[in-house]
């Protein structure tokens, strides 16, 4: 069992204070969706939570069973999809997902590789540059990416992001997949998203 624990949580970037006071605790099988609208912090938040910020008040623990997680354990357990996140366009999609989960310190299996570009939608497409991607088609891969890393924290930053509806039907699947074994934290200000998660963190006003 898996646990992340936010602790009266505050951001300022100078005189500009982002949030304040925020706490929650969610454990293996528990998601969390942080809302507000443009430019609330949402995106602030989740970087917080993954050790990309400092909090100027409060901490965040990473829990397995009762031992504190160290940094290599939750950036080995943990993974971020974000239209912001940048992967390697003169590799293939198979060579980003070798070289990623490489440098978290794992491995993994061609089978297992072309069973995550099936389940994302990219199937057929591994040998291909990503710099010939679409959009849509990397944002797919970074599904692929999370996923290979088998995580028990799962980062989603505006989860529908350049996606069709058949992509935004992937995102849907991705999470219920993972329902039962991590912890969800997704960004959105998409309404329709709430439901993807079992409880709101309402950030700005």
């Amino acid at each position: 069992m898996h646990r992340l624990i936010a602790q009266s949580l505050a951001k300022r970037f100078g005189a500009l204070a982002v949030f304040s006071d925020i706490s929650f605790e969610l454990q293996s099988g528990q998601s969390l969706a942080v809302v507000g609208p443009n430019g609330s912090g949402k995106s602030t938040l989740l970087m917080l939570l993954l050790g990309m910020y400092q909090p100027t008040r409060g901490a965040v623990v990473f829990k397995d069973g009762d031992a504190l997680m160290d940094e290599d354990a939750i950036r080995r357990k943990s993974a971020l999809v974000s239209p912001y996140l940048s992967l390697y366009d003169n590799l293939t999609a198979e060579e980003n997902l070798v070289f990623l989960v490489t440098v978290s310190g794992g491995n993994v299996t061609g089978k297992r590789i072309n069973e995550l570009l099936s389940l994302v939608g990219l199937e057929g497409r591994g040998m291909d540059p990503v710099g010939s991607y679409s959009s849509g088609m990397k944002q797919r891969l970074k599904y692929a990416a999370a996923l290979v890393k088998e995580p028990a924290f799962l980062f989603l930053d505006e989860p529908m992001s350049n996606l069709d509806d058949q992509g935004k039907q992937m995102v849907r699947d991705v999470i219920e997949q993972l329902r039962g074994q991590a912890v969800i934290v997704l960004g959105t200000n998409e309404q329709e998203d709430y439901g993807l998660a079992d409880g709101i963190c309402r950030v700005g006003r």
